[in-house]
């Protein structure tokens, strides 16, 4: 699966990589007015594209979007050693077992993301 967001600059791909640690799958232009940046989180099977022609969505139209990680207290430490500009860690719910605990960051296109960590999981 690969989640589209359009892109205003190229800047949001190099933040994705060398802050967020995502890695960068692929950046082509195949054609005038095109252009294709897939990343993909560390651990993650799922990964977001961004670039030219894509889709017809404006730039900061996601209202939010969200990945999972294992370990947000690892997750927070890296954004903040690469200068993300994420909150603290929220715990939500009455304890961190009902909903997790979320870091939140935007990037620099203003898509705003929620970085969720579940302290156990139903399906495992």
């Amino acid at each position: 699966m690969c989640l589209r967001r359009p892109l205003t600059w190229i800047g949001p791909s190099i933040f994705y990589v060398n802050k967020v640690n995502f890695n960068a799958d692929y950046d082509e232009r195949p054609g005038c007015g095109f252009r294709f940046v897939q990343l993909t989180p560390p651990g993650l099977a799922c990964s977001i594209c961004l670039g030219e022609g894509l889709t017809n969505a404006a730039p900061c139209s996601a209202p939010k979007l969200q990945m999972v990680v294992a370990n947000i207290e690892a997750a927070h430490a890296q954004f903040a050693a690469t200068g993300v500009g994420a909150t603290g860690v929220d715990v939500t719910g009455v304890d961190v077992h009902t909903w997790g605990s979320f870091v939140y960051f935007a990037d620099p296109d203003g898509n705003k993301w929620a970085v969720q960590s579940m302290a156990s999981r139903s399906n495992g």
